[in-house]
């Protein structure tokens, strides 16, 4: 009764004429509380709210680049998005289920204008999806080891997608007067999503998905990007409002003001979805960026100690944590390495976003790759990748070791962690403590035979004053090329592999 009351023409008591859009306005708050209070939709925020107290807290290992972290907002807002689409689709066909469809035709309020409220109903769903975008965001703005930059267009795609689902549910109801409508339509939605996030966004067809997820390695500076976020986030807003335009012209909402929204929403989206899928291409100028952002990078030296580090602008906040590791590895170390220069640089692996791409080793002695991500088991890698350059003397070095340096270069980097025997799981491939194993690094990998693995642990589970003196004392006989795996457990005090070295 209250809805009925809030579309009278004349409000009761005084006789005054109430205004048309007062009472569209009313009706719309109305919808929109039964809407917020549906148990789809009650559903669907709890558990968006839950994923972002469960996830955002260990997210990116507390080290996110903002320019992803963006996009990382997108997802979950899809969830809220389908519940909107069938609820408001439910509340848009209330009257033929209840059959009341002949009395609502008494009243003033026609039915344009009562389809425009349902429209307008689901923009409080899309606000506080707003409200949950931007609080990940922020929890993730103010880690302390957060870099980069976020942007407007990406963070806004989910607020406008829970919009678009919004509206096209009211739109198929004005179109197929059947409640089992709406849940059949959550079928080809669900894969559109899918296929759009797998996508891989290497296309512009793939960006007239609501949400584009782009493969690759690591994160990339802002600039190197390219995506067409906000030509993106205009397409989804031209989606949006001309399927709300669409369901009051449905509903013999004639008016010139009307048919022009229709035709003003149609081209922002048609708009929008050829602008983004031109910008969905790299550009010759962006093309020439990322290839020089491989083999030439525009970096910020900084000094820090006995060393140079040089990173991306956006990740210089970062060199302390590096230079951390760094300081910490060369303690241990002995003989004049104790002492030596090296350059720290960070590196991407690939021209293009799609790509995977390995970084290469360096060949010039004392210098150090880093990639863009941090922490977790970033640093037990990067660890790993210092202590091969101060064993070998070069990164392309290290990648080919296979004798009995590998026990000085993984206790090196792994013995001053607070727990070296979870970070020697961490950085190997199969997260293992025995047998062979590939270990991972930002260039190419190491490999551990599992002679080498057994020493290692055997040292680890030592203190690390009595070995780090033995490491100083035998440095040059256990960094000298061809020592085996048995002389370097002898000269450190742990017995030695039950088999000679091999390269498995």
């Amino acid at each position: 009764m209250s809805a009925v009351a809030a579309d009278a023409p004349v409000s009761e008591g005084t006789g005054a004429r109430v205004s048309p859009n007062a009472a569209l306005f009313a009706l719309a708050r109305f919808e929109a509380r039964r809407l917020l209070t549906r148990v789809p939709v009650v559903v669907a925020l709890v558990t968006y709210a839950a994923w972002i107290v469960w996830r955002t807290p260990g997210s990116w290992d507390g080290y996110p680049a903002l320019q992803d972290a963006d996009r990382d907002t997108q997802a979950m807002p899809m969830l809220v998005g389908l519940a909107v689409l069938v609820c408001a689709n439910f509340a848009a066909l209330r009257p033929g289920r209840h059959g009341t469809e002949q009395h609502l035709g008494v009243l003033a309020m026609p039915p344009w204008r009562r389809t425009a409220a349902h429209a307008l109903s689901v923009v409080p769903a899309a606000l506080l999806t707003a409200v949950c975008v931007g609080g990940q965001f922020t929890w993730e703005a103010l880690k302390p080891g957060a870099v980069g930059h976020g942007s407007p267009a990406e963070l806004a795609v989910g607020p406008l997608v829970v919009l678009a689902a919004g509206t096209i549910g009211v739109l198929v109801a004005s179109v197929v007067r059947s409640p089992v409508a709406a849940p059949l339509l959550v079928v080809p939605l669900l894969y559109v999503l899918v296929l759009g996030s797998a996508s891989g966004g290497a296309d512009g067809v793939s960006w007239l998905a609501p949400v584009v997820v782009e493969s690759g390695g690591g994160a990339l500076p802002s600039g190197l990007l390219g995506r067409p976020a906000a030509w993106h986030a205009l397409y989804l807003a031209g989606v949006a409002l001309c399927a709300a335009f669409l369901a009051v012209l449905r509903a013999r909402g004639r008016s010139v003001a009307v048919r022009t929204g229709v035709a003003l929403t149609l081209a922002l989206a048609v708009a929008g979805g050829v602008l983004q899928a031109r910008g969905a291409q790299p550009s010759p100028e962006l093309t020439a960026a990322r290839e020089r952002a491989v083999s030439d990078p525009d970096l910020r030296c900084t000094e820090r100690g006995r060393s140079t580090y040089c990173a991306f602008p956006e990740w210089t906040p970062r060199v302390d944590a590096w230079a951390g590791v760094v300081d910490r590895v060369q303690a241990l170390a002995g003989g004049s390495v104790h002492e030596r220069r090296l350059v720290v640089g960070q590196r991407i692996g690939a021209a293009d976003l799609v790509s995977d791409a390995a970084i290469p080793p360096w060949s010039e002695a004392g210098r150090v790759t880093v990639g863009t991500a941090w922490g977790g088991n970033r640093v037990p890698e990067f660890s790993s990748a210092v202590a091969a350059v101060l064993v070998t003397g070069s990164e392309r070095a290290g990648g080919e070791l296979c004798d009995g340096r590998m026990v000085t270069l993984m206790w090196l980097s792994l013995s001053w962690q607070d727990d070296p025997m979870d970070a020697l799981r961490r950085v190997r491939l199969d997260d293992s403590v025995s047998g062979p194993a590939i270990v991972l690094s930002p260039t190419e990998p190491l490999s551990m035979t599992a002679g080498q693995t057994d020493v290692v642990r055997r040292l680890l589970d030592k203190p690390a004053g009595g070995t780090g003196e033995r490491v100083k004392a035998h440095w040059d006989e256990l960094t000298e090329p061809g020592v085996t795996t048995a002389r370097a457990a002898e000269l450190l005090g742990v017995a030695g592999p039950r088999e000679a070295d091999s390269c498995e």
